[in-house]
């Protein structure tokens, strides 16, 4: 896919792209393989950042919450394995974070999109969640996610599956 041509965002309803990519602890994560429970698959922009720290926290404060209802909550960022564990270490996370260096993922799902920044344009992850139910289809998208109450948030619609 070219940098200048995104992929559409997957729309509620319509089947999850499945993927299998490394996480770290080096363990390959397919989606496919989650089939039968709930899964929030959230795309950020780059570990050990504020935001997406503060959001990886977010979903490490309330990880048991989301175990409790089956659900596994996945990060996705192009940061590499290595720089995951870092990060992971770093702030004690408890989320599976995925590496996905290439960007095929994020343009299958529609994240990786045309950003600016102090008059420059360059491709980036747009900050998204998306809720994917127990028969692998998509059951809410979140674009756009303001990191604040966002975890809380997401808790919430996992509950409402």
């Amino acid at each position: 896919m070219s940098d200048t041509m995104p992929s559409a965002r997957p729309e509620p309803g319509q089947p999850a792209p499945d993927f299998a990519l490394p996480r770290d602890g080096g363990e390959e994560v397919r989606l496919s393989a989650h089939l039968g429970a709930p899964v929030v698959l959230y795309f950020y922009p780059r570990d050990d950042t504020l935001g997406c720290t503060r959001e990886a926290q977010g979903f490490t404060e309330l990880g048991s919450e989301f175990e409790l209802l089956g659900a596994r909550v996945l990060g996705v960022s192009k940061d590499t394995v290595a720089k995951h564990e870092k990060f992971r270490d770093k702030y004690g996370l408890r989320v599976a974070l995925l590496s996905d260096a290439e960007s095929d993922v994020c343009e299958r799902y529609g994240v990786w999109v045309e950003k600016k920044m102090y008059g420059k344009t360059f491709m980036g992850i747009a900050r998204s969640t998306f809720l994917i139910d127990a028969q692998g289809r998509i059951a809410r998208v979140w674009p756009k996610v303001k990191v604040d109450g966002h975890a809380e948030e997401v808790l919430d619609a996992v509950r409402a599956l």
